[in-house]
């Protein structure tokens, strides 16, 4: 009796976690150091990537911002609100996936493809298995077309001046009947 009187308000204080709640996924005591790890050695490994690449200024920013919650937030629940992301075991697996990213990208080098680059397009005629659904868009609208030929022909201004209504504008003193 005496322990659960004592034990239990201390493990509320603790904020322990039990579960993830997440089948396969275990949880990490010690979340917030893994974290502030895995985000520096991201921040450094990122550096390889050549700095005006969008990949490396979009990584930097997120892994930044997540680094400084970790260093703010004592307590992974803070962390967990904070950021907004999930749990913080899925945080670490997709820094953990983010640095595996990192060294694909720098040894395939998407960057260094040069501007008059181009590239084969191959069409497979091949029937598709009947357990895969066809993803067809449906037939566009006539409007598209006649938009399309209007550009084609370089008279858009007149496609789309006949295209609008007659509706007098309303002004913004004027009110709505409806």
């Amino acid at each position: 009796m005496f322990l659960r009187r004592v034990a239990r308000p201390l493990m509320m204080m603790a904020k322990i976690k039990e579960t993830t709640g997440i089948v396969g996924l275990e949880v990490v005591p010690n979340a917030r150091e893994v974290l502030i790890g895995l985000y520096t050695k991201t921040l450094e490994e990122i550096k390889a990537v050549p700095e005006d690449e969008g990949y490396r200024k979009a990584v930097e920013s997120f892994t930044r911002h997540r680094l400084k919650v970790c260093q703010e937030e004592e307590d992974w629940e803070a962390i967990e609100k904070r950021l907004g992301c999930g749990q913080v075991e899925e945080l670490i697996e997709e820094a953990q996936d983010e640095l595996k990213l990192i060294g694909h990208m720098n040894e395939w080098k998407p960057w260094g493809i040069p501007d008059d680059y181009e590239c084969e397009v191959i069409e497979n005629d091949a029937p598709v298995p009947k357990h895969i659904p066809l993803h067809r868009p449906g037939p566009l609208p006539e409007e598209f077309y006649k938009t399309l030929e209007a550009v084609d022909t370089g008279t858009l201004k007149d496609a789309i001046s006949s295209s609008k209504k007659e509706d007098p504008e309303i002004t913004s003193g004027e009110a709505q009947a409806k």
